[in-house]
């Protein structure tokens, strides 16, 4: 009978698990040393949680391992300085100047500040023309002019007086500086800063003229220059009318007429300045409508009437604050407030009417007469000799005894053209049959049809033998 092998290996291999988790669970219970890996701290953990942590030691990082030491780089040796370069090298740029110091407010040392945006224009533009800016000449400094004499005037013998608001102010120191060198002429200021025409309640003109007329009976001239102040609403009795309607121009044209008729009965030759421009454009409007209903006015009644409003503008006949003075050097002609004028200006205001008032002077024989042009005296042949002093003298003897010089050749006469021809009306009748001109070329006959061929029949003429239209072959 056959026997089979029993299955024993069964019980050896469930004791050898057996005994490897016993080794195991007692390797577990009994700890064994603690093995020093890589990055772990040589420091105990603190008993108590509150503890300071141990001081590091410089130049030691965590891991215990040294710092290595900081690097110093050796700087480049400098070029030297060199003065030729070949057509192919780039020459070097020599670095810009350091800033100026900026005093107790500079950075700190150490800290760098960062750069200021600069605009994208002046970063863009061009070192030349830096440079050209940098290179410019300044202006030449004024040169200060001396003060005028002041002639004092004892016993004038012509007196101008100055009436009207406060333009008339600046107007009578022009006047009075353009006179100052002038013993024989006084000006009289009559202004009154805040009149008008408009309010008789400030100064009634028309007859404060006539009691400064009375009271003066010597006045040789007078100027007047009003109307800053009479952009309003005139009040006549209980009505109110508004600026520079119909009848506000009747009624302030009837005001100027007063005031230009006191003058006149009085025979004192009256200049009336016009109003400037101004820097509002509406009030410069309204002082050129003033300027022409004034006008009128005064030239009707046979008056002087001065117009300044070409000193005071510009080229495209607007306000400027600037402009030639009287010795055409640029200057400041008018105030902040863009209405009064400046020294330079008053002066240039009384221009205007300084041209007019010695005209009138002239004509009326105000002014001193010119002294006559100095001559020579031409010595008698009979006088002692001239000195060497005399040099006109000793030109006329020099004159004398050069030979006289041969006479030109005489220049052909030409013949002397009309200013103008015969005026003959282009609308007029024909004169002449036929349409022909008076003054042409006789009629000449066609024989050849040419003309009648190529301008009324519209052809082509008959080509010539040789010319360019001769496209017959053989040629000729």
């Amino acid at each position: 009978m056959d026997r089979r092998p029993t299955d024993r290996p069964a019980p050896l291999a469930l004791a050898a698990i057996l005994g490897c988790l016993a080794f195991a669970a007692a390797a577990v219970a009994v700890p064994g040393p603690a093995l020093a890996q890589w990055g772990d701290s040589y420091d105990p953990p603190p008993a108590d949680p509150y503890a300071a942590p141990p001081p590091r030691r410089r130049g030691y990082r965590d891991d215990g391992y040294a710092r290595p030491p900081a690097r110093r780089y050796v700087p480049q040796p400098q070029q030297e300085s060199r003065q030729f370069f070949w057509p192919w090298e780039d020459q070097p740029r020599s670095p810009p100047p350091p800033p100026p110091s900026q005093g107790p407010s500079q950075a700190a040392p150490g800290y760098a500040r960062p750069p200021r945006a600069r605009p994208p224009a002046a970063a863009a533009r061009p070192e030349e023309e830096r440079a050209a800016r940098r290179r410019r000449p300044s202006p030449p400094p004024a040169v200060a002019q001396p003060p005028k004499p002041t002639v004092p005037k004892a016993e004038p013998t012509t007196r101008v007086a100055i009436f009207g608001d406060s333009l008339a102010n600046y107007l009578g120191k022009g006047i009075d500086d353009a006179f100052s060198d002038n013993a024989d002429v006084a000006v009289l200021d009559r202004s009154k800063g805040d009149s008008g025409l408009v309010r008789r309640d400030v100064v009634d003109w028309a007859k404060a003229s006539e009691d400064f007329l009375k009271a003066t009976p010597n006045l040789s001239y007078a100027l007047m220059m009003v109307g800053v102040n009479d952009r309003q609403a005139i009040r006549e009795g209980d009505q109110n009318y508004e600026p520079l309607s119909d009848s506000w121009r009747e009624i302030y044209a009837a005001r100027v007429d007063a005031v230009v008729k006191v003058f006149a009965e009085h025979k004192v030759p009256l200049i009336w300045v016009g109003l400037p421009p101004v820097r509002s454009e509406s009030l410069t409007r309204d002082f050129a409508a003033i300027n022409d209903l004034v006008r009128e006015r005064v030239q009707k009644a046979g008056q002087s009437y001065v117009e300044i409003w070409q000193g005071f503008v510009d080229d495209r006949n607007r306000f400027t604050v600037s402009g030639p003075d009287v010795d055409g050097q640029e200057a400041r002609l008018r105030t902040s407030d863009g209405i009064h004028f400046t020294s330079a200006g008053a002066r240039k205001v009384a221009h205007f009417a300084d041209v007019e008032l010695k005209r009138l002077m002239g004509v009326k024989g105000g002014l001193p007469p010119d002294p006559p042009p100095a001559v020579a005296a031409v010595p008698s042949e009979g006088a002692p000799a001239t000195g060497f002093d005399d040099t006109a003298a000793i030109d006329r003897k020099i004159t004398a005894m050069l030979p006289s010089l041969p006479e030109p050749p005489g220049i052909p006469s030409l013949p002397v053209k009309p200013a103008a021809g015969p005026v003959v009306p282009l609308g007029r009748a024909e004169t002449s049959p036929g349409g022909t001109l008076l003054t042409g070329r006789p009629h000449e006959g066609d024989a050849t049809g040419t003309r009648e061929r190529s301008l009324q029949r519209g052809a082509a003429p008959l080509p010539q033998p040789g010319r360019a239209d001769d496209f017959r072959w053989p040629p000729g």
